[in-house]
């Protein structure tokens, strides 16, 4: 009997009162709410730092590495002389450059054009499209001029009308400047077909007397020339522009300074030639008349040395052994951008 009362005694010390019971119930509650409000700003913690790390949300706070690419600015005059400029990132290769200008005048033969620029020396040089522009311009200024690099030795053989344009722009521009020189029966030919091209059909009350005076065909361009290119352009009733330009290519493809690009330099007597460089081979001028010429078939070997510049024969029908001809240039930089310009033409000809 004690010991029932003993034990009833006890468990009504040990079992809580309900007051005990509605705390306890609290406390447990409280600690679930600090639980989860504590995973909930874990979660927010984590959405905010990946707003402060998203680039597209917050693009002033980039992501840690990222580097932004310093851009360069550039002009390029296009052969209608317009301009066209623009920024392209300041370690990019030159057929980067050239892709821009190509797409911006929805160009698809480009291959037969390129981008040039002057020297210290006002010396055109070809921008190699396989390197770094920086690296080739010693000017900080990047100016550069769109032209044809490889003239086409059959036109026709072009596929796009805006191609075949541009050629007949590039070569009105060597027409004019005197590196594709022609008789005045050619300069008014050539000129008929350049405003037939631009104007179409010759119309006596839109054109008027002097029409043609606007256009610049020669560097010592006469009113006598102009007369004959207006007579020639009135005969053109019904041509259309692409015709009149496909006319103008196969007459000025005739022409003995098509596409040569000459550079100075001096036989081994020691007398002043000029070497041609062209879609056929190497051409050797003298006085301003073909003295030689050496098809890209018949070259072995192209190389340069300092300032001197050589060329290995193939051997001929009746002879045995090879030969080379070796030219004197007036510096090392002419003579490796003479082999340079060979190399390429080979290349793109063979």
């Amino acid at each position: 009997m004690q010991d029932s009362a003993s034990n009833s005694k006890m468990a009504n010390q040990v079992r809580p009162t309900p007051v005990v019971n509605d705390l306890c119930f609290v406390i447990k509650k409280n600690q679930r709410i600090l639980m989860n409000s504590k995973h909930v700003d874990n979660h927010r913690e984590t959405d905010d730092m990946s707003d402060l790390t998203s680039p597209s949300r917050n693009p002033k706070s980039p992501t840690k590495g990222s580097k932004r690419h310093k851009m360069s600015p550039f002009k390029v005059t296009l052969l209608d002389s317009s301009v066209y400029e623009g920024e392209i990132e300041k370690h990019s290769r030159a057929q980067g450059l050239m892709d821009m200008v190509c797409e911006h005048l929805n160009l698809l033969e480009k291959d037969y054009f390129g981008l040039s620029y002057l020297d210290a020396d006002t010396q055109k040089n070809w921008l190699d499209p396989s390197k770094e522009i920086k690296k080739q311009m010693r000017n900080t200024l990047w100016h550069f001029a769109f032209s044809v690099k490889f003239y086409p030795p059959d036109p026709s053989q072009l596929t796009e009308d805006i191609t075949r344009y541009y050629l007949c722009l590039q070569l009105r521009d060597d027409m004019l400047s005197g590196r594709l020189p022609c008789s005045f029966v050619t300069h008014a030919l050539l000129g008929s077909y350049a405003v037939q091209a631009e104007l179409g059909d010759y119309d006596l009350d839109e054109h008027g007397s002097d029409y043609v005076s606007d256009f610049h065909f020669a560097p010592n361009q006469t009113r006598e020339l102009e007369e004959r290119v207006m007579e020639l352009h009135r005969n053109y009733k019904g041509m259309t522009p692409a015709e009149a330009e496909i006319n103008f290519l196969e007459n000025a493809k005739k022409l003995s300074m098509y596409g040569v690009d000459l550079h100075h330099a001096k036989d081994s007597e020691g007398i002043d030639i000029m070497l041609g460089v062209c879609a056929n081979g190497l051409l050797i001028y003298r006085d301003r008349l073909r003295i030689n010429r050496f098809a890209w078939p018949k070259i072995l070997k192209i190389s340069y040395k300092r300032s001197n510049f050589y060329i290995k024969i193939r051997p001929g029908e009746y002879e045995q052994f090879e030969s080379t001809i070796g030219f004197k240039l007036p510096n090392h930089r002419a003579a490796k951008k003479l082999w340079k310009v060979c190399i390429e033409h080979h290349t793109f000809f063979r």
